[in-house]
């Protein structure tokens, strides 16, 4: 994994939360501790001159003083952080487990836990959170690309995508043929799309919301 993927460990135990991060260490993990899952959020909503780096993924205790792991995890939703959360505790239950992965956990491991095991989680949950964020990379710029659009060429784009010919458009939209084109190869540089497949397929990544 690529030294810029940082992890948050936390746990209120300082012999955890060291021997977590010194295992992330062996692998070129960069990790940033913390005793209480308050102590995080401290950091994740102070809105500094420069952003901190939001993390990876976090490894978090489920049984802390105060904000308990299921809770910060639950508060993580309300800030609309969606980092991949692995849980570990050494008092895990089937319910526990449970409520956990509903909510959205990416994995649960119960301590004492292999070392192995704990880096397969990392991996898994980092390529994940890459994923992820490429995913909503490429929808912010669908987003700003279809908001760029007029009313009509957000028309024609929804007619050209279903398969409908230059002429049946211009049919459907009162328009001659010539003037579709125009505006089919304004859409199309808006779109950034050099061909109807990728035209297509942008329209398909489109969540409805975004229409």
């Amino acid at each position: 994994m690529e030294s810029s993927t940082l992890i948050y460990v936390v746990d209120d135990d300082i012999s955890v939360r060291e021997s977590v991060s010194d295992l992330l260490a062996t692998v070129g993990l960069e990790s940033r501790s913390f005793r209480s899952a308050a102590d995080m959020f401290d950091v994740l909503e102070t809105t500094p001159v420069k952003p901190i780096p939001i993390p990876n993924c976090i490894i978090l205790d489920v049984r802390m003083p105060g904000v308990g792991g299921l809770e910060a995890q639950e508060r993580l939703g309300r800030l609309q952080l969606s980092v991949p959360v692995i849980f570990m505790t050494a008092h895990g239950d089937i319910a526990m487990t449970v409520k956990a992965m509903k909510s959205g956990a990416h994995n649960f491991l119960s301590k004492p836990f292999r070392d192995q095991d704990m880096l397969d989680a990392v991996r898994s949950a980092v390529t994940y959170d890459r994923t992820h964020q490429e995913n909503e990379r490429v929808r912010r710029e669908l987003r700003e690309r279809y908001e760029s659009l007029t009313v009509r060429e957000r028309t024609l784009l929804s007619m050209v995508t279903s398969g409908l010919m230059n002429k049946q458009i211009a049919a459907k939209m009162n328009l001659s043929e010539i003037t579709i084109k125009v505006h089919r190869g304004q859409l199309m540089r808006k779109m950034k799309a050099k061909t109807l497949v990728e035209l297509v397929k942008m329209e398909t990544r489109m969540p409805r919301s975004d229409r």
